[in-house]
This record gives C-alpha cells, sequence and structure tokens, in this order.
C-alpha cells in the first residue's frame, strides 16, 4: 500500500485525487489530506438544505460534493482526511466497520478509546470525532473520513444548516452529532491516563505524521508514495472541470422544491419554488401581488443567491427582500 500525504490543502484537487486514484490506478492507497475551510456534501445531497446558505456565502466558504454517498461534513485545517483505495473482493467492498479498524487502532496506540457507532461514525465517550462514506468502483472501493484534531467548532456549526422542515426531496440527509476534537481527548490522555505519555502529536501536522508512520510500521508492504508530475496534471483538470464546477456541486443531485413564509409590506406572504438540476423550474406565491409578479422572474434561473439578487434588482425590491429567505 502507498502511503501519500497531500501536500495541497485546496479541497477541489483533494477530492479529485481521491477519483483518480480510484479509476485510474490499480494499486492501494492510504491518501491523508487537510483542507482549507469547506463543506463537503455526500453525492445524493442537496447543498442548500444540508448547509446554512448565508453563513457558507458571507463566509467564502467553498459547498463541495464528493462522489461517495452519505453526509455532511466540515473541513478546516485542523481536520486531518483520510482515504483507503483498495481492490476489494466483488460484493464486499462496502464494508465500513473493516476499513474503520485500522484508524481504530491507530487512535489505540495514541491512547484513545475510539469506538464505531451506528453505521459509519467513530466516537469517543459517545462524541463524534469522524465521519466516513464510501464509493464502489468496479473491483475497487473508496473508503474516506474526516478526523477531528483541531477543527474550529464554531464555524462547523455555522457552516451546517439546522433547520431543514422547508425542503421536501428525496434526497440523502444528514443526522447531525454532538462532535469533539482529538486535540482535547488527547490532552486528558496526556494529563490523567496513568503510565501514558502521548509525545509528538501537538498539531495537526504531527498528528498526520504519527498516522502515516503508524501505517507504515504497521501494515507490511506500506512505503511511502507520490504523486507523479503527470498525475498531478491530470488531478488538476479533473477538479477543474468537475469539483469546481456549479453543474457538479449544485445542479447534480434530486429536485427539492423549498417553502418559506415571510412579511413583505406588511403583508404575509408563502413562497414555494420547485428546483431541478439547480435550477428554479417553477414558483408560487400567495399575499402580495408586487412581490408574486417580482419573483414570477425566477423561473429559469439558478437557485443561487447571487443569481436571485440580480434579478431582485431588476425588479426592484432587492432592499426589501432577504435573499436568505428563499434558501
Amino acid at each position: 500500500m502507498y502511503c501519500i500525504n497531500l501536500e495541497s490543502t485546496d479541497p477541489f484537487f483533494n477530492l479529485a485525487a481521491d477519483e483518480f486514484l480510484l479509476k485510474k490506478r490499480q494499486d492501494d492507497f492510504m491518501v491523508l489530506s487537510i483542507n482549507r475551510p469547506s463543506v463537503i456534501i455526500g453525492k445524493h445531497q442537496i447543498p442548500h438544505r444540508e448547509t446554512d446558505t448565508r453563513f457558507v456565502t458571507e463566509k467564502s466558504i467553498p459547498v463541495v460534493r464528493r462522489i461517495s454517498g452519505g453526509g455532511t461534513v466540515f473541513h478546516d485545517m485542523g481536520n486531518l482526511n483520510f482515504s483507503f483505495i483498495l481492490n476489494s473482493e466483488s460484493g464486499k467492498q462496502v464494508d465500513f466497520r473493516k476499513y474503520s479498524q485500522p484508524v481504530l487502532d491507530f487512535l489505540s496506540s495514541l491512547g484513545i478509546k475510539a469506538r464505531f457507532e451506528g453505521k459509519s461514525d467513530l466516537k469517543v465517550d459517545g462524541l463524534k470525532i469522524s465521519g466516513n462514506a464510501e464509493h464502489v468502483y468496479h473491483n475497487r472501493v473508496l473508503h474516506h473520513g474526516t478526523l477531528l484534531y483541531d477543527t474550529d467548532l464554531e464555524m462547523l456549526e455555522g457552516s451546517i444548516r439546522k433547520e431543514k422542515a422547508g425542503y421536501l426531496s428525496r434526497a440523502v440527509s444528514s443526522n447531525p452529532s454532538a462532535v469533539t476534537n482529538l486535540k482535547y481527548v488527547l490532552n486528558y490522555v496526556s494529563n490523567y491516563v496513568v503510565n501514558y505519555v502521548v509525545t509528538d502529536v501537538d498539531n495537526i501536522i504531527s498528528f498526520r505524521s504519527a498516522m502515516t508512520g503508524w501505517f507504515l510500521e504497521n501494515y507490511p508492504g506500506s512505503v511511502q508514495g507520490r504523486l507523479t508530475d503527470m498525475e498531478f496534471l491530470e488531478i488538476g483538470e479533473l477538479a477543474k472541470s468537475k469539483y469546481r464546477s456549479w453543474e457538479w456541486n449544485y445542479a447534480y443531485g434530486p429536485e427539492y422544491s423549498f417553502e418559506n413564509r415571510f412579511v413583505f409590506k406588511n403583508e404575509v406572504s408563502v413562497c414555494r419554488i420547485f428546483v431541478s438540476e439547480g435550477i428554479i423550474r417553477d414558483v408560487e406565491i400567495s399575499g402580495s401581488a408586487i412581490l408574486s409578479a417580482a419573483l414570477a422572474k425566477l423561473k429559469g434561473c439558478r437557485h443561487m443567491p447571487e443569481d436571485i439578487k440580480e434579478i431582485l434588482e431588476k425588479e426592484n425590491i432587492s432592499d426589501e427582500v432577504d435573499i436568505y429567505q428563499l434558501f
């Protein structure tokens, strides 16, 4: 197995690397990466339903769709991402517990008593430290997940939408859990566990190095690997054409409707929009005739804040309508 530490902190590139190594190579890999702040959604999710659209837009946090299923996770420079890309026996590729066990074993080597719980979570004392997802491609499997080491939990909480009642869809929905950082757990182990001292794991880089070293030592045949110059270029092209595209991140996925009630010119109005392939296909308004006429112009518009804002400015009501009430 090749153990690769990606130096890139670009979430678009790093997700593209997972797909490239899964589909274009036949070797086994463990890939570790650290991403700049970003929200990563599952393949079959609706980005606006899973993220706080106002928060991520105002904070310039990109929302990126991955090729695996599962729920939404927040990445930042305090979060370590791991990917196992492996050949596997047909019909037996999907096995969250099996592919999570090496991570549990590594954490155990640091004195962390983590457990596999539910479908795909790793937890310490009931608090989530890792979410996992999988994607099968022919006889190969991609199992990837997160390890919350020193993530900004306020940014994590702000990025993830809490109230989803306005959305109606068959899309996969996330199930939020209480979380904690491994840095806090390691501090506890160092200070309170008798005869156990955690050394050389005091930041995300040393934590990544410890995980790489543990796999190189404990998995026979494991060697340090790196991307070739040609692979780096090909992954960059995939990141540009797919993972940076609105078509993949927002237009892909099931159709949905969104409904909200708000006050316009002292009159209560109810707006319901219908979206497929990221485009608003229909709008229903009850209440204000002025608002109804203006929002009817949203048909054919992308369900994106900047697009809606542009139309409302043309209708001269942008100062009276909070565009985020439409998300």
